[in-house]
């Protein structure tokens, strides 16, 4: 008998020590439960809080983009008006600098109806047509040369080929029709020719 208490005895501490480690099995699953509530929370706050800095650097970034963006348009807007003034006045600059041109031509117009001396009148068209010149190398305006140039088809425009006179002038400009300008080295006009070949 003294048996059989002992083994009801020890089933009851089993019993006890398996309903404490159960216990304490749940007891510690509500505490891990409450710890990742917490931590959950936090996360959340922390979560709340970088969204809310984002949220704030997005209005910021924004907003310079904004004030970037309107200040770029304004500089369009400034620079072109400038380049439309400029252009302006740069031609006004041009024309001025050739009405003194003009003007002696003007002279020149009017001494012919009364001039008896040729010499002297073709000696103030060549000081015109000099200073007219002279006004176009100022301005950057220059001369294609044409005399016995090889035909170069980024500067000469062949009008028509003729044979030519010697086998060397082959491929030679023979003859210059309209004569043609550089400006500041880039062709304004090209040189109408005649090209042996």
């Amino acid at each position: 008998m003294a048996e059989e208490k002992r083994p009801a005895q020890e089933n009851e501490v089993e019993e006890s020590q398996t309903n404490d480690v159960e216990n304490g099995g749940v007891n510690s699953e509500k505490h891990h439960e409450e710890s990742h509530k917490k931590k959950e929370d936090k996360s959340c706050k922390k979560e709340d809080k970088q969204l809310e800095e984002l949220g704030q650097k997005l209005i910021e970034m924004n907003d310079k983009y904004l004030r970037l963006s309107a200040e770029f348009d304004n500089y369009r807007k400034r620079t072109l008006k400038e380049k439309m003034e400029l252009t302006k006045s740069a031609g006004e600059q041009l024309l001025q600098n050739i009405l003194p041109v003009v003007d002696n031509f003007e002279r020149a117009l009017k001494s012919m109806s009364t001039a008896k001396d040729v010499v002297a009148l073709k000696e103030g068209v060549d000081l015109i047509y000099a200073n007219f010149k002279t006004f176009l190398t100022q301005n950057g305006v220059k001369e294609i040369e044409t005399e016995n140039a090889d035909f170069d088809t980024d500067i000469h425009e062949a009008v028509t080929t003729i044979p030519a006179p010697s086998p060397e002038l082959k491929g030679k400009v023979l003859d210059c029709i309209e004569k043609g300008y550089y400006l500041n080295d880039k062709v304004m006009r090209f040189a109408k020719v005649v090209v042996g070949e």
